[in-house]
């Protein structure tokens, strides 16, 4: 930051400091207010704040859903529908995930974004951490590529099926969170982007049943034949889905195979 003015502590309004690092008009810019309006809010001094200006706070403070909640409580304005899909992936999963050292696991949002994964995802499928966020979102991947050698989807089997299934989960996605510009924004890109996309957003077809085993076509290790069991997560509107190999299989070799190779690319000239 620019000047030698030290940063504020950003607060709720009328309790203590609860996170360093932005200033009083930083946080009022990211929540679409003015800095006088914010610095009467967090002395106790300001009028009622709408939903609206408490859902632009709990945004701009990056609150998880439990203390957006208590702030909303606070304000005496009980929260209404969470504002857009939940991106927060609680601890005891995520310790999941990294206790499964021979299955590929990873926890997607209800727009079907990679939020969470652990080692043996990564190698299976993609680096996620090395791609932009919108680029983990599997919708995208799916209907707007990009397809390296061809393989939509990582090579997986069933990635017309998928497409089907996750566009229809889209859409009960987009009437839960009808005010959320980022899902406004990926069914807007999706629709201009891919024909495909349209026809079946268009369509309204009832979702088939998911498949429970399919093949990832990998570059380095080639097919890897998986067990595809999904878990819900309610409270968060999440999904944990989990790839196992049938023990003793040329799958399962090829599993254990890629945890040791990881993400590196034996393919590229050293």
């Amino acid at each position: 930051m620019s000047g030698s003015r030290p940063p504020t502590w950003v607060c709720r309004p009328g309790r203590g400091a609860v996170r360093p690092g932005l200033r009083r008009e930083e946080a009022a810019q990211l929540a679409y207010i003015s800095t006088e309006y914010y610095t009467r809010l967090e002395q106790a001094r300001g009028p009622r704040p709408s939903r609206e200006v408490l859902a632009g706070l709990a945004r701009a403070l990056r609150l998880s859903d439990a203390e957006r909640v208590h702030l909303h409580h606070l304000a005496g304005a009980p929260p209404g529908p969470p504002p857009g899909p939940s991106r927060e992936v609680r601890q005891s999963i995520l310790d999941l995930l990294r206790r499964l050292p021979l299955a590929a696991a990873t926890v997607t949002s209800a727009t079907h974004e990679v939020i969470a994964w652990n080692d043996l995802a990564a190698a299976l499928m993609e680096d996620f951490s090395a791609v932009p966020r919108r680029d983990r979102n599997l919708l995208r991947r799916a209907f707007l590529g990009p397809h390296p050698d061809g393989r939509r989807l990582y090579g997986v089997s069933d990635a017309d099926e998928f497409g089907r299934r996750a566009t229809q989960n889209l859409r009960a996605a987009a009437a839960r969170y009808p005010d959320d510009p980022e899902v406004a924004e990926l069914v807007r890109d999706l629709l201009a982007g891919s024909e495909e996309f349209a026809r079946l957003w268009a369509s309204h077809d009832v979702s088939s049943e998911p498949t429970l085993r399919k093949t990832f076509q990998h570059p380095l290790v080639g097919p890897v034949t998986v067990n595809c069991d999904v878990l819900d997560i309610a409270d968060r509107d999440q999904r944990v889905v989990i790839y196992t190999a049938t023990p003793g299989s040329p799958s399962e070799e090829a599993l254990r195979l890629l945890s040791v190779i990881g993400t590196q690319r034996m393919d590229v000239p050293r």
